[in-house]
């Protein structure tokens, strides 16, 4: 990992913008992806099949079956299992409290409208099958959606890991298949003979499971596009260099495409974070950068413009600032308040947004499986909303929409 040094004599969004070119942009697999995502939609099973035959590898049935999910849970690492049930608690007790109750609105024509929140009957959580399991993000997304209210889960779990299966049979998942990529985004959000369409689709994955949870949005609904992650620790010179140091490395252990940064108006303490990122950082793949403030309120400026999926403000300095954050996906504040809590333990959900999105897109939460919807009763107030209504329907050239009010007018006074 090579260490880049910056500063921010070009303003905020440009040194931003720095940032992020230090991770070149993906290739395109757009056609790869339509084609795959138009095959499973028009032939159904067998594409799925073939698709799953060619990048699963999987022979065995599609769907894992119960006593398959128990018998991993049983062979889980104790340790292991206790500290996934820490984080059930914790995920499940921060995802209810996202969870709005109905509201009624009395209006002053006499009508009444309730605006209802109503969780989606089907959701299906999709986990990384690479090199390394995540039973955290079945955790993540699995309890999220059942606080939610959602009647059927299921998970999508390639790569054949114990540990996963044990993770979804812990978190209560009602189906668990062995299908990734974009071909099982496809059979999810379209149905086959044996994948039954799902109405909400949440979750991290590959370059082509973004992309094809982008080509089926308009059909199914997404929780939006979870791209490689980045760590922005903004810091002022109380903060500890080693806690920086570590929480910087913790998060480029994600691999090829993280972006990792200090930004600082401390010269000491970018000097010792850079001294131990040069030291130890050689077998990382992430991008790394420490940037050198004129002080705490430019690298503020500097953080609302890179809007990083992670936060963390370490140092009174940068502490004293939380409440003026608008862009990060999460933020994590004081000297014991690292990520790497956040992608386990701490309650909040680590499916977040990425590449900047979090200026206007949020982490999952259970609003992801849930939707509004007002029911209206207008009774005693059509004569007024109909005095209201009619000469802005005709104004817009629509007299049968002025004529359905007009008769109610009528009807009711």
């Amino acid at each position: 990992m090579t260490v880049q040094r910056l500063d921010a004599s070009g303003g905020p969004a440009a040194t931003a913008a720095a940032l992020r070119a230090l991770v070149p942009a993906g290739v395109s697999v757009s056609g790869t992806v339509s084609e795959i995502v138009a095959s499973v939609r028009a032939r159904g099973e067998p594409a799925l099949l073939e698709y799953v035959e060619r990048f699963d590898g999987v022979d065995a049935p599609l769907r894992v079956q119960p006593d398959e999910l128990d018998a991993a849970l049983t062979a889980l690492d104790p340790a292991v299992r206790r500290g996934l049930e820490v984080a059930i608690a914790n995920v499940r007790a921060v995802a209810e409290a996202g969870v709005g109750e109905d509201r009624e609105v009395a209006l002053p024509q006499g009508q009444h409208v309730t605006v209802r929140e109503v969780p989606v009957r089907r959701a299906a959580i999709y986990t990384p099958g690479g090199r390394n399991p995540y039973p955290s993000t079945v955790v993540m997304g699995v309890v999220t959606a059942r606080a939610a209210g959602v009647d059927e889960i299921a998970v999508c779990a390639p790569g054949r890991h114990p540990v996963m299966l044990a993770a979804c049979a812990l978190c209560g998942a009602d189906e668990v298949w062995r299908m990734g990529g974009a071909h099982a985004i496809a059979a999810l959000a379209y149905g086959t003979d044996t994948v039954p369409r799902v109405d909400v689709i949440a979750g991290p994955g590959s370059l082509y499971v973004q992309e094809a949870k982008r080509q089926v949005s308009a059909d199914v609904g997404i929780d939006g596009f979870a791209g490689p992650s980045d760590v922005l620790v903004l810091a002022t010179g109380d903060a500890d260099p080693e806690l920086v140091t570590l929480d910087l490395l913790a998060q480029a252990e994600h691999g090829t495409g993280t972006i990792v940064a200090l930004v600082t108006d401390d010269a000491a303490l970018l000097a010792a974070v850079g001294a131990r990122l040069d030291a130890e950082a050689a077998d990382l793949d992430a991008a790394a950068a420490l940037v050198s403030v004129a002080d705490i309120a430019e690298g503020l400026a500097v953080a609302e413009a890179f809007a990083p999926e992670h936060l963390q403000l370490m140092g009174a300095g940068a502490e004293a600032l939380a409440d003026r954050v608008r862009s990060a996906g999460c933020v994590f504040v004081g000297r014991d308040s690292a990520t790497a809590f956040g992608d386990y333990v701490a309650g909040s959900n680590h499916t977040l947004p990425t590449g900047g999105a979090a200026r206007f897109a949020s982490g999952l939460s259970a609003r992801h499986f849930r939707r509004r919807m007002s029911v209206v009763r207008i009774g005693a107030a059509a004569p007024a909303l109909a005095r209201a209504g009619v000469p802005v329907a005709e104004a817009e050239g629509f007299p049968r929409h002025a004529a359905s009010m007009r008769v109610r007018e009528n009807l009711t006074g």
